[in-house]
């Protein structure tokens, strides 16, 4: 085996073991030095014991939720939204700690949902309660997808309206959020596989 063979050989492993620890894919190898890192895997030491329940229960609202992990690993955030007392969201927020997040970077749900519209909330410690930085994302009625949301398009929100003037600094977010608002009364459920960080570059997608 020549020197070249040598380096090359060397250069794939150092690869390989860049990227396994997040459970990569074919597309993960192919993008060689873009391997993206993870969040949150349900499957491994995270679990929902540090993640919190906020619903509008907090303004006098009736709706319910409860955050799990069932089979294999998989976070279940579900429960029922109601729109009584001026209510409609449900939501679950994690647990403090260092997202290390950049602007230029997207954040990618592997999830399974029921047909409806979800928001990713970012939160910063420094920001009153009621304010975060918002994506929303579609899902596919009992269909595992991968919705991908940059950071930089990510909107100031506060107490259900938009704040203008006001940009996400990646840099102080420490905690992040699945919420539910769609004005739609009912039954929910959304599975979440796991939450991964990478450069920047696309939006919703099917998953494998």
């Amino acid at each position: 085996m020549n020197c070249t063979t040598l380096v090359r050989c060397g250069f794939l492993v150092l690869l390989w073991t860049a990227v396994l620890p997040d459970r990569a894919s074919a597309e993960d190898l192919n993008r060689v030095g873009v391997a993206a890192r993870t969040l949150f895997d349900f499957g491994a030491d995270d679990s929902p014991r540090g993640w919190r329940i906020v619903n509008d229960g907090v303004m006098g609202g009736r709706s319910t939720s409860k955050f799990s992990v069932v089979d294999e690993g998989v976070a279940r955030f579900a429960g029922q939204l109601s729109l009584e007392n001026n209510g409609g969201f449900a939501s679950v927020r994690s647990a403090p700690k260092d997202l290390g997040l950049q602007s230029d970077q997207t954040i990618s749900l592997r999830v399974r949902g029921d047909g409806r519209r979800y928001t990713l909330c970012l939160y910063a410690p420094d920001r009153r309660t009621a304010f975060s930085f918002q994506s929303e994302f579609d899902t596919v009625k009992n269909e595992w997808i991968e919705a991908r949301l940059p950071i930089a398009k990510f909107v100031a929100n506060s107490y259900g309206r938009k704040v203008p003037g006001v940009s996400i600094d990646p840099r102080t977010i420490n905690s992040l959020g699945i919420l539910l608002g769609d004005k739609q009364a009912g039954p929910f459920e959304l599975q979440v596989d796991w939450i991964k960080v990478a450069p920047a570059e696309g939006t919703a997608q099917k998953a494998d």
